[in-house]
């Protein structure tokens, strides 16, 4: 897959979701179902990924804002932290993956594109961490090669300090 003629972009009407298949009937329908009314009532902004030039959405992911309180994080990262009950994180709610396009690096090109969306926002609206809830183990490996961590109550949440995301993207 030439990713050169893939963009991404907020999800709109323009964008045809119905053949839209990653293999996972939750994200599936997310997709199908949902996802412009969260974008419409602002409780998730999803981005997709489509093929230039006939608009076919090849991926897809969903960034929001969240919390975390001190107590999900490790120790010797809450020691840096003011002591606040909740500090502000992005949402990494969702990401897929059209079986067509499986295997060519579009998750990869998802990801860091919702890293790189995260991260320039958290200047302007403030978020220390990204946040995702990896599906699967195998979601959680892919996670954990960019940086990700689990969190301390709950291993299949993963975070990546923004001090992080900074780093990889530069």
């Amino acid at each position: 897959m030439d990713l050169t003629r893939i963009t991404v972009e907020p999800l709109g009407r323009q964008h045809d979701r119905t053949a839209f298949h990653c293999g996972a009937d939750a994200l599936d329908r997310y997709l199908k179902q949902q996802a412009r009314q969260d974008a419409d009532k602002r409780v998730a902004a999803p981005f997709v990924a489509v093929h230039q030039p006939d608009k076919s959405v090849l991926g897809y992911y969903t960034l929001s804002a969240s919390v975390l309180t001190l107590a999900d994080l490790p120790a010797d990262l809450v020691r840096k932290l003011p002591r606040y009950p909740q500090i502000a994180v992005t949402l990494l709610g969702r990401l897929a993956v059209d079986q067509s396009a499986r295997g060519q690096g579009l998750g990869e090109h998802l990801l860091l594109d919702a890293l790189s969306r995260s991260l320039t926002h958290a200047d302007q609206i403030a978020a220390m961490a990204v946040v995702v809830e990896a599906k699967n183990e195998a979601a959680a490996a892919f996670y954990r090669h960019y940086g990700f961590a689990s969190l301390q109550a709950q291993p299949s949440r993963l975070f990546v300090p923004m001090r992080l995301v900074a780093q990889l993207l530069g």
